[in-house]
């Protein structure tokens, strides 16, 4: 296929230009890590020592006192931590547990089950149902964490082009669904689940606030959201569509296109081996989910512990139970295809996907070191205290609504400016969990994480800092060579404005409602 771009593309100007100015300003997350790492060091030399009171679970106060990090016996702990406890260690093993997950995405993903999958139902649909299924498909390529803007953006302008229609309709509807929907899912326990429940978990339990829902439930991390983003799912998949249908593609249909030179449009069929693979991979299914089952009626069935308790061993082990499926399927596949000939290809499929970490492991050492030491030094629970005394003094206490919707539209803007969904997560959540739980005992961790979890997914698609704007804008020019980023979010701004208005009255009515968010 050939490609032509401008190499002399003129910036954005206006609002546009503004914040890509302001975004390439700001330094990558890792380096942010480190900066407020050595600041919260700095400033417990100059405050040090300061005490204050904050509510305690029972109702009475509770002291605190800042460490002055510049002590000898804290500068000990602090070398003693950095590997094992604040990092490897860092929230019962957060880490480990992400990396676990992604082992067995990277074996669906790299054994080609994802592509064949969305050419599959591609191929089947009506073009009443192309949009819904487009964006549908988006939504669920999450499971496989940046799969979808690799594989289902690039795939949709080639259904869409096959079908004569223009291949930026398809293209915008899938980049909406893979990136606006990001947090939404019908399949529990995804990588972003399990990053966004158990750093909420840290988050909450550093701070002494209870890791339960507001009648006094316990809280999944894995699941937590489980009901409110099966629920999302259908919901931005129509509304998607009706971007689509109402907005986008009258708008589109008028603009000329091109194909690239040599495009072949049968690369859209499903080949033999393909759909060989895709039988295996049902089976493979079955035999996985019957494993599973298994699993949670014997070894890891629930049973009652010796203070009484009720242990459900099967849903603390739900992650791993993932990890289990989507390797089985992701093996099942690859082997029927031929792209698994014997299971050093399987291992290479984990080596391939862990060698995609290496950002993730950089940026959790910073992180997690900087998050040890707010927790150590007591910083935290003073910013927290701070933030708490603010809002109750502006009254919001008696309005967690306005709460909920205030939060929701000022992480939406700061995701303008800054990309990434852990590492927002990570300077956000340890400061908004604990400090809207002390405003308002309503603002559980799990409400608190799904606010988050709209506004970051919501206005993705309308930023430049969005690490994948300029991939999904590469594969655009291959139809329209001319194409800006300006016109490129301009494209977006329907899907992104609709999803965040319409997700937060979702969200809303689940909190107004009393339903609960997940198990």
């Amino acid at each position: 296929m050939t490609q032509t771009s401008s190499s002399t593309e003129p910036s954005p100007s206006g609002v546009l230009g503004f914040i890509e100015r302001i975004g390439k300003a700001i330094p990558d997350p890792v380096i942010i890590f480190m900066s407020l790492l050595a600041l919260s060091f700095v400033l417990t030399a100059f405050i040090g020592g300061l005490t204050f009171e904050t509510p305690g679970t029972d109702g009475g106060a509770v002291v605190h006192t800042i460490k002055d990090m510049t002590d000898a016996e804290h500068v000990r702990w602090m070398f003693d931590n950095a590997l094992l406890k604040n990092w490897l260690g860092f929230g019962g093993g957060v880490l480990g547990v992400i990396l676990i997950v992604m082992l067995g995405v990277g074996v669906a993903e790299h054994s080609g089950l994802l592509t064949a999958v969305i050419k599959k139902l591609g191929t089947r649909l009506s073009d009443r149902f192309l949009a819904p299924a487009v964006v549908f498909l988006g939504i669920m390529s999450s499971i496989a964490t940046d799969a979808g803007y690799l594989v289902l953006v690039p795939l949709a302008g080639l259904l869409y082009a096959g079908l004569g229609k223009n291949p930026l309709i398809g293209m915008a509807a899938a980049f909406a669904g893979v990136s606006a929907g990001f947090s939404a899912n019908l399949i529990p326990a995804t990588p972003v689940d399990v990053i966004i429940g158990l750093n909420a978990q840290v988050f909450a339990e550093s701070q002494g606030v209870p890791f339960e829902t507001a009648d006094g439930r316990t809280l999944t991390p894995a699941t937590m959201h489980y009901y409110f983003i099966f629920v999302s799912t259908f919901a931005l998949a129509g509304l998607g569509a009706w971007v689509t249908q109402r907005f986008v593609a009258p708008r589109l249909e008028k603009m000329d296109y091109q194909l690239p030179e040599g495009m072949d449009l049968s690369d859209f069929s499903v080949t033999p081996a393909e759909s060989r693979g895709l039988k295996a991979a049902f089976w493979g299914l079955l035999v996985a989910l019957g494993l599973v089952a298994a699993l949670a009626l014997g070894p890891l069935a629930p049973y009652v512990d010796e203070s009484g308790r009720t242990v459900t061993p099967y849903l603390n082990n739900v992650i791993l139970l993932i990890a289990l499926v989507f390797t089985v399927v992701g093996v099942a596949f690859g082997t029927a295809t031929g792209q698994f000939r014997s299971l050093k290809d399987v291992v290479q499929a984990m080596v391939k996907q862990m060698n995609t970490m290496g950002y993730i492991l950089v940026l959790t050492f910073f992180c997690y070191n900087f998050l040890g030491l707010l927790g150590y030094s007591g910083l935290g629970t003073y910013v927290t205290y701070l933030g708490a005394s603010f809002l109750e003094a502006l009254g919001l206490q008696e309005f967690p609504i306005l709460l909920i919707i205030g939060f929701i539209f000022t992480t939406a803007l700061i995701n303008l400016f800054v990309g990434g969904l852990t590492s927002k997560w990570m300077l956000l959540g340890p400061i908004f969990v604990p400090m809207l739980y002390q405003v308002n005992p309503q603002m559980t961790p799990d409400l608190v994480a799904a606010a988050y979890r709209v506004a970051d997914s919501s206005t993705n698609i309308i930023t430049p800092m969005m690490s994948y704007a300029g991939v999904i804008l590469a594969f655009m020019r291959k139809y329209k060579p001319d194409l800006s980023f300006g016109d490129m979010i301009a494209m977006m701004v329907p899907y992104s404005v609709v999803f965040l208005i319409a997700w937060t009255g979702l969200l809303v009515g689940f909190f107004a409602l009393g339903i609960p968010l997940g198990f």
